[in-house]
């Protein structure tokens, strides 16, 4: 039987409640004091939830908050099952058939429940259902649903209870857990004595194999890194459901009924006990808090509520971390606990199988009986069964670089790792001092590993995970476990930085050639591989330091570079990747790559052939390693159009031509695809463009545009709009052919607004007879063209009707803007840079802050009441925020030089993010009055 939980008077008095419950019913009809009944115990169920927050805010320990809410559930059930066959079917001599025990199971039989836990519950009856029985049951079950409890139940006999268990894993896994409550504790030992005989007996690898199955399909649905940024901490790896699974095996397998049964078994020693209430305690106090926040079973650890539970638990901000990221670098660290704790136990249950059977389950692999072979290796390690392990237990004692050597001759033998060398190996980390840190056959051996050829990912991670990485790399242990809480990070930094090698080993594989056929045309090129890989390794290193991680990154490289073997010339190529690792992403998607300023500023940043391919690979990893979704192919677009656009600058490898002969080429090429015109109709459109048209402007999309106003003139209409879906580039362009207007953009962004439709780029062009020729690129949403085609015309015509004026677009984008406000948990420092000196032909302005819907339709509105010309827009957006950059120039087409012209922006666009719920409310408020007059109004 599993413990009983913790009694704690300080929730609920039972006697006080009986006595209360006792006068209640006296001398009155079930059907009359039902009601009062179930007041009584809402009321005292309530007091006991607010009391046992009151208390974990207090004493911060999780446990013992779900065994206190335990047992005001039990006393709650016993009361309930009391009254049923006190007051409710009272019999005065029953039958051995009417007999019930009442038994909790699952989560609740464990003794442990959270506020918003489902209460499970096991009715054992002696034969078939009688009405005794039956009354006992609904009336427990009704007034414990009338209490707003999510009940699960079921009404069996001892019979049905084994039948049952012995095909369905569920209710085995139930019936392991059951705890008794109230009624025929002979009943509940007799199910207890035929479960174990009938049903645990000689099934031990079949049950450890559906529970270690059970469990990597929970991964799998939850998200396999158990380093997400939003985890889940009931179901998630790394989370409770984990230490549960071990809990059961070590019930089934060892027979174990409480904890400190693990290490009289041998299961665990007393330091990995200890590390197992612990990390079991601090995941119970998170779930309990998550619960009591909501109101509800949130089992999620999202943005929205992760900073409200770090203030709970007490952790305070420090220089370089907030308060939310201390909390939740500390909940990965558990994580990884959980993780260590399963292979530790994994390892002691590998050897009972092995004294028992010749093959072991799924999970722990078909073992082989094979003898120890040495490794030529000096001796340190052995092959036993497949996997590396260590000669004796005093390897690493005996020359700590065995540490290193351990994982270099796994990854250069392509071996798995045997469980017994990973826990000596967490347990020598004292060994790794500065002496072993600065020893050059250790640093070599690193090296090679992070430069392996066979999957170095594996290999580091598993390093990380015995906390080696952290500790021989300790610039690297700062960021172990370390989130970042923003939205555009799916990952922890450490988790982070070694996808970041996962993805540069395929690339160089040349396993995502058509994905990225650049790069894998340049990787092979590249004169110093490692140079690369420890580069990437370290971009990110300096996360969660007070200064920019960039530079002081760039001075760890500088550091580690000649520790690591690099010659002074790659370790000061590995610094400038590191402080210029986000560059080339910025300017790509923030900047107009076809201004020939923009390629000339980052030329003459990059300077060399080798440090831009580099560069350009090193972005590729640093994109993909963000999460699930972040790349795209317009990203990649952008990437490869300015790498070709700077490789001639830096290569000089041509002399380009002026400006005006640029035009002239441009026309030419457009003339010979438009062969089939009329020479006086081409002449005519030739001169309809000014010269930024054909300098930015790609030929396919010349000659669409040329199609479009050719069929607009057709129809002698000024309003025209065409759309081409990009699969490739995960976009899809709108252009829209309309009277010029300073508007123009805003009513366009505000459309796509109302549509839910992303824009990412935009480019706005006029032409000489007072047209704009707008093209916008939309981030795509149906991998299916013919589905992304019907949506693209919806959000076509909304535009057009909206420019014609029979949309009312501010009353639909207010109304959208209140019903999906932004993210709320985040705060983003506001930023509006106005410059001069990135574009030798227009002003460019860069906004940055926390987006949300609507922002972009006024960004865009309040730069046309400025009276700027928005040549060209570049949206992108980094989880919660978001950069915007704006080409503009003045209605003479000159560029904002005066002082107070460049204050007014900045003033006007900071008012713009600086807009409050309370302001957005309001406009919605209204809007929504407007609307209510308007019948009337029309009527009028």
């Amino acid at each position: 039987m599993l413990k009983q939980p913790l009694r704690s008077a300080e929730l609920i008095d039972e006697d006080a409640l009986r006595t209360e419950i006792a006068a209640i019913v006296a001398g009155r009809d079930p059907a009359a004091f039902r009601p009062d009944l179930v007041a009584c115990l809402r009321r005292t169920r309530q007091a006991a939830l607010k009391r046992a927050e009151d208390i974990l805010l207090e004493e911060g320990r999780g446990i013992a908050c779900a065994e206190r809410l335990a047992y005001v559930q039990d006393v709650i059930i016993r009361v309930l099952a009391d009254v049923a066959v006190r007051h409710v079917n009272r019999m005065g001599n029953p039958s051995k058939a009417e007999r019930v025990a009442l038994v909790a199971v699952g989560g609740y039989g464990r003794g442990t429940l959270a506020p918003g836990s489902d209460v499970d519950l096991l009715f054992i009856l002696a034969y078939k259902q009688t009405p005794w029985t039956e009354t006992v049951v609904e009336f427990v079950l009704y007034a414990l649903w009338d209490l707003g409890l999510k009940v699960g139940h079921a009404t069996r006999t001892v019979d049905e209870c084994i039948r049952l268990s012995r095909g369905d894993m569920t209710i085995r896994t139930a019936i392991l857990e059951a705890r008794f409550l109230w009624g025929s504790e002979d009943m509940f030992a007799d199910l207890e004595r035929r479960f174990d005989k009938e049903v645990v007996d000689g099934t031990a690898s079949e049950f450890v194999a559906a529970k270690l199955a059970e469990r990597d399909e929970r991964h799998r649905r939850q998200g396999r890194s158990r380093y997400l940024v939003e985890p889940n901490v009931k179901d998630g790896k790394g989370g409770l459901r984990d230490l549960h699974t071990l809990f059961w095996i070590a019930q089934y397998v060892y027979r174990v009924r409480e904890r400190a049964d693990f290490v009289e078994r041998g299961v665990f020693s007393k330091s990995e006990l200890t590390l197992f209430r612990k990390a079991e305690d601090f995941l119970w106090a998170v779930r309990c808090h998550m619960h009591f926040v909501t109101g509800r079973p949130e089992e999620r650890l999202s943005f929205d509520i992760q900073r409200e539970i770090a203030l709970r638990l007490g952790y305070v901000s420090h220089p370089g971390l907030k308060d939310v990221e201390r909390f939740m670098k500390h909940y990965f660290l558990v994580a990884k606990d959980v993780g260590d704790l399963t292979l530790i136990f994994c390892n002691a249950l590998e050897a009972e199988q092995v004294k028992k059977t010749p093959r072991l389950n799924r999970f722990l692999g078909a073992i082989r009986r094979a003898p120890r072979t040495a490794l030529p290796d000096g001796g340190a390690f052995v092959v036993e069964h497949d996997r590396i392990n260590v000669a004796d237990d005093g390897v690493f004692a005996r020359d700590p670089v065995n540490l290193i050597r351990l994982f270099d001759v796994a990854a250069r033998r392509g071996l798995a790792f045997h469980p017994d060398a990973m826990r000596l190996a967490r347990r020598s980390l004292k060994l790794v001092d500065a002496t072993l840190r600065e020893n050059p056959e250790a640093n070599k051996l690193f090296v090679d590993i992070l430069t392996s050829r066979r999957e170095p990912e594996i290999v580091l991670r598993r390093m990380n995970e015995v906390g080696l990485l952290g500790r021989f790399v300790p610039d690297f242990g700062r960021v172990v476990a370390m989130m970042q809480f923003n939205m555009y990070h799916h990952y922890t930094v450490d988790e982070h930085l070694l996808r970041c090698i996962g993805v540069l080993w395929d690339l160089e594989r040349g396993e995502r050639k058509d994905e990225h056929p650049l790069v894998t045309e340049i990787i092979g090129s590249v004169q110093s591989r490692r140079t690369l890989y420890i580069a990437l390794f370290l971009h990110d290193i300096a996360k969660g330091r007070p200064e920019d991680h960039s530079i002081a990154g760039a001075r760890i490289a500088r550091r580690l570079g000649p520790r690591f073997g690099l010659t002074p010339a790659e370790t000061e190529t590995v610094a400038w990747l590191v402080e210029h690792h986000l560059v080339m992403s910025m300017v790509a998607q923030s900047r107009d790559l076809s201004d020939p300023k923009t390629i000339a500023d980052f030329a003459a940043l990059v300077q060399s052939p080798e440090r831009l391919k580099m560069l350009l690979i090193l972005t590729v990893c640093d994109i993909k390693a963000v999460g699930p979704g972040v790349w795209n192919g317009w990203k990649a677009q952008l990437l490869r159009t300015l790498y070709y656009e700077a490789e001639p600058l830096i290569a000089g490898g041509h002399t380009r031509r002026t400006r005006a002969e640029e035009v002239k080429h441009a026309k030419a090429e457009l003339s010979a695809a438009l062969y089939d015109w009329d020479p006086a109709e081409l002449a005519a459109y030739m001169e309809r463009h000014f010269p930024p048209y054909w300098l930015r402007v790609d030929l396919p999309t010349k000659i669409a545009h040329a199609g479009l106003v050719r069929e607009a003139d057709r129809l002698e209409s000024r309003l025209a709009t065409a759309v081409e879906t990009r699969a490739r580039h995960d976009i899809t362009i709108i252009t829209v052919l309309a009277p010029d207007h300073p508007r123009l953009l805003s009513v366009i962004a505000g459309a796509c607004t109302v549509a839910g439709a992303n824009i990412v780029d935009a480019q706005i062009f006029t032409t000489t007879d007072g047209l704009a020729l707008d093209s916008i690129a939309i981030s795509r949403e149906f991998p299916a063209e013919d589905d992304e085609m019907r949506r693209a015309g919806r959000i076509t015509d909304l535009i057009e009707r909206a420019l014609i004026g029979t949309e009312a677009l501010p009353e639909r984008i207010a109304r959208k803007v209140a019903a999906k406000p932004g993210p709320k948990p985040f705060t983003v420092e506001t930023e509006v840079i106005v410059d001069n000196s990135s574009s030798d032909r227009f002003t460019v302005v860069e906004v940055s802050g926390l987006d949300r819907p609507g922002l972009l339709y006024d960004i865009t509105r309040t730069l046309s009441n400025l009276a700027l010309n928005i040549a060209s827009a570049h949206i992108a957006t980094f989880g919660e925020r978001v950069v915007d950059v704006f080409y503009v120039n003045d209605l003479t087409e000159q560029k904002i030089t005066s002082a107070s012209g460049q204050q007014a922006i900045r003033r006007q666009l900071r008012q713009v993010f600086d807009r409050t719920a309370a302001e957005m409310k309001a406009e919605e408020t209204k809007v929504e009055t407007r609307r209510e007059r308007r019948p009337s109004d029309a009527a009028a």
